[in-house]
């Protein structure tokens, strides 16, 4: 099965990169856009569904600082 785990940083935590995008974005001419945060998306084939939940806890995401959410994909989805 086709998996999707978005990972992105809990509210509340500083997240200098989306910190950095946000001060650029006036100088490109974007305006009215605030509270950018920038996370991952991870993407894998997956035998067991039922394991994600663990695998993306105590690997793909720092559960102290990180929130993240899973999608399962059925193969149209995928394509």
């Amino acid at each position: 099965m086709r998996a999707r785990v978005l990972v992105r940083p809990k509210q509340g935590i500083l997240d200098p990169q989306g910190v950095a995008v946000e001060r650029a974005l006036p100088a490109l001419g974007f305006k009215g856009v605030s509270d950018v945060r920038i996370g991952r998306l991870v993407e894998l084939e997956i035998e067991n569904p039922a394991e994600l939940e663990a695998i993306s806890s105590q690997l793909l995401a720092n559960p102290l600082i990180e929130d993240f959410e899973i999608e399962l994909l059925d193969d149209a989805a995928a394509a």
